[in-house]
């Protein structure tokens, strides 16, 4: 059995070369699928969980096919600064800052959002702006 598991995981090992992980797990678990293996075994060589291994499992057998390759983005969490991005950068290139300190404080002042100095070193950076 453990050999089994060390051969499902090279596998998976050698797929990653060339797709996302998350497509290596798919395939791999619907290969596994195919030789009858069941919901708990997939999940437990994969590391694909219950409930994705469940959809899987259902559109494999209803033949639906469609989008099954294809990863979605759109989890995770939403930039607080999204919407303010163009009024701070505004501000920074308006007046003097010497540190994402002093940035972080005008954006709770001004906007009333709270910012770590590691997000406004990420918004600097994406903006191309310097302190």
């Amino acid at each position: 059995m453990e050999n089994k598991r060390e051969i499902i995981k090279a596998v998976m090992g050698f797929l990653g070369l060339f797709m996302p992980e998350t497509l290596v797990k798919r395939v791999m678990s619907l290969i596994l699928m195919s030789i009858g293996m069941t919901n708990k075994g997939i999940t437990e060589a994969t590391g694909l969980c219950d409930k994705s291994v469940r959809v899987l499992r259902k559109k494999a057998e209803t033949g639906d096919m469609e989008g099954l390759f294809e990863i979605k983005g759109g989890s995770g969490r939403k930039a607080k600064l999204k919407n303010v991005e163009s009024a701070i950068v505004e501000e920074v290139n308006k007046n003097t800052y010497h540190s994402r300190q002093q940035i972080a404080d005008m954006i709770m002042e001004k906007h009333g959002i709270s910012v770590s100095l590691p997000a406004v070193g990420r918004l600097l950076k994406k903006t191309g702006l310097s302190v």
